[in-house]
């Protein structure tokens, strides 16, 4: 049975709803209707098989794409999940995360790891940088320095990264950076020269699947304050659409990424400043209690000396 009979069969035997019946009585006209249902399933007929057909005929990495013939060699791979991504970071871990941190820590495990796994994710200096500086930000104030030194080796190992390749990459390009101006660091992004942020950005200029993550946008937010861009997101936002237009590239998706990175900034430097304040008040009261026990110390002193004092008269009284 072709795909038009099965039509015309469905639309007839599909129950008619109250709301659609015509009044008893009313007089109704079939041709005009069947004629445009009819006219409607010779038109559509050949072009709805034909896309029922290549959805049924479907075989991944057959297409004849550029893109399905450049990552044709990938079908069928394993790919693990967000959860169990996740997963191996508590295992890896070992210990349970801070609860205000907990959900932070699930976001970068899941965006790093959906980032990693997609084929088109090409690892640079830049993103490495942007990966470094989002986890020193997000755990400046953890309060056990070196559980915050394992939660990052966590999220590195859980992902299939090498910790101490992306540090070197990192420190790499902030050195780089360090000393250039702004219009320097544009140069290079539009790919002139032989720098590694214009080997970056022709590689990227080359590739039509290039493919924009989140940290490589704060790599460049990190490169932008290395040169001494004010960090806000009006001032941020101009030289990111100049740097990646230099790639050309959208800036658009790397502006939104600066403005969440700088919201994100925001609410831990409150965090900060009320931690701040709770260990200043906490030092104040501990110090108001050592007060008052050298008081209570000395008053006690003073009382059994004045104690000893009337002892001792009582005994000369008595001889």
């Amino acid at each position: 049975m072709n795909i038009r009979s099965s039509l015309i069969i469905a639309l007839l035997s599909a129950p008619v709803a109250d709301a659609f019946t015509q009044p008893y009585g009313a007089k109704v006209a079939f041709s005009r209707s069947t004629t445009a249902v009819n006219g409607l399933l010779d038109e559509a007929d050949e072009s709805l098989e034909a896309s029922l057909n290549r959805q049924l005929e479907y075989q991944p990495g057959a297409a004849d794409t550029p893109f399905a013939k450049r990552f044709r060699e990938l079908k069928g791979a394993k790919v693990k999940t967000v959860g169990e991504a996740f997963a191996d970071f508590t295992d890896i871990l070992g210990s349970p995360v801070n609860a205000l941190y907990k959900n932070m820590m699930t976001d970068i495990v899941g965006i790093t790891h959906l980032t990693t796994v997609n084929a088109r994710f090409s690892r640079d200096g830049i993103w490495s940088l942007g990966i470094v500086s989002a986890l020193d930000l997000l755990l400046k104030n953890y309060p056990e320095p070196e559980m915050a030194s394992k939660m990052k080796s966590s999220v590195y190992e859980c992902v299939g990264l090498d910790e101490a390749e992306i540090l070197a990459e990192a420190k790499a390009m902030e050195e780089w950076a360090s000393g250039k101006s702004r219009d320097e660091i544009a140069s290079a992004l539009r790919g002139e020269g032989d720098s590694p942020v214009a080997s970056i950005a022709s590689a990227a200029k080359d590739d039509e699947f290039w493919m924009y993550s989140r940290f490589f946008g704060i790599g460049l937010v990190k490169m932008m304050e290395d040169v001494g861009v004010e960090m806000n997101a009006d001032d941020v936002y101009p030289v990111m659409e100049e740097w990646m237009g230099g790639m050309g590239k959208s800036h658009f998706t790397a502006c939104s990424d600066s403005d969440l990175y700088f919201k994100v900034k925001n609410k831990l430097d409150l965090m900060e400043t009320m931690m701040k304040e709770i260990e200043i008040r906490e030092k104040k009261r501990m110090a108001q209690r050592l007060e008052d026990k050298a008081e209570a110390a000395i008053r006690k002193a003073e009382r059994d000396s004045l104690m000893a004092a009337e002892e001792a008269k009582e005994a000369v009284k008595e001889t």
